[in-house]
């Protein structure tokens, strides 16, 4: 009797399933839907700086070549101070109130015993406010091109060494203010009051490289003192000054020990 063999059948495939996010790119994905809910913020970051350089575009004498500034306009100088001003807004007057709220509220506290780390939240906060920043640099740039003829920086590998070190130590200011702040409305207390001095130094209300020279030198040891004349020297053709990038260097260091040593999860 001839018996009839069957072949097992072959196992199927399992079919993959979604690739699982890490506990970290998580956080991003959620913080970046929180972040892009808030139309203030993005306003006052992304697009008010370009709507002020805009605006002070209608006047007449700023768009005038001046020789007490080596034959350049007002209106090229205020593209680099524009940029600036997005990251002062993003740095003390969006980051801090988010985390210090987180704190307030016990989130952080709560994070230490789930997989995601209060860090990746921080880091989360820190990169999405920094992008903001780099995209509102670039729309600056591109409205002060298109709109004014304001040429583009001449060099381009230091504007954007300057560009980062701006951004960094304008972010470490940010984590410091979220360190010493108890509560959301203590954070917006502080921010308020550094964002008003922070514009000064930055060159909103007058220009950094049209002030005296006295005034200019003790603005200069400031964050976007210094990066502002960075930012400046680099869009006519220079490389920026080593002091004025070893300014922001050493600010963010500085800031950035001190905010890690001060800051408080809970």
């Amino acid at each position: 009797m001839q018996t009839e063999t069957t072949a097992a059948p072959a196992t199927a495939p399992t079919p993959r399933g979604p690739r699982r996010r890490g506990p970290a790119a998580a956080v991003l994905i959620a913080e970046t839907r929180l972040f892009l809910r808030e139309p203030g913020n993005l306003f006052w970051i992304f697009a008010f700086p370009s709507v002020l350089l805009v605006i002070l575009g209608f006047i007449p004498a700023l768009k005038e070549a001046q020789d007490d500034l080596g034959g350049r306009r007002v209106i090229d100088l205020y593209v680099p101070i524009a940029i600036l001003l997005a990251m002062i807004t993003a740095a003390v007057q969006a980051m801090p109130p988010v985390l210090t709220a987180y704190r307030e509220r016990g989130i952080l506290r709560r994070m230490f015993v789930t997989p995601v780390r209060p860090s990746a939240l921080l880091s989360a906060q820190i990169l999405l406010h920094g992008a903001a920043c780099l995209a509102s640099a670039l729309l600056v740039t591109a409205v002060g091109r298109i709109a004014y003829g304001v040429a583009l920086p001449q060099q381009l590998p230091g504007y954007l060494l300057a560009l980062l070190l701006a951004v960094a130590a304008a972010l470490t200011l940010g984590s410091m203010i979220c360190a010493v702040s108890r509560t959301a409305k203590a954070a917006t207390a502080f921010g308020t009051g550094a964002y008003l001095v922070m514009m000064f130094s930055a060159g909103v209300w007058l220009p950094v490289q049209a002030m005296p020279d006295a005034l200019r030198r003790i603005v200069e040891i400031t964050p976007f003192g210094a990066a502002s004349q960075a930012l400046e020297q680099a869009a006519s053709g220079s490389w920026p000054g080593w002091i004025h990038l070893g300014i922001l260097a050493l600010w963010t260091v500085v800031l950035g020990i001190a905010a890690t040593r001060l800051f408080r999860w809970q």
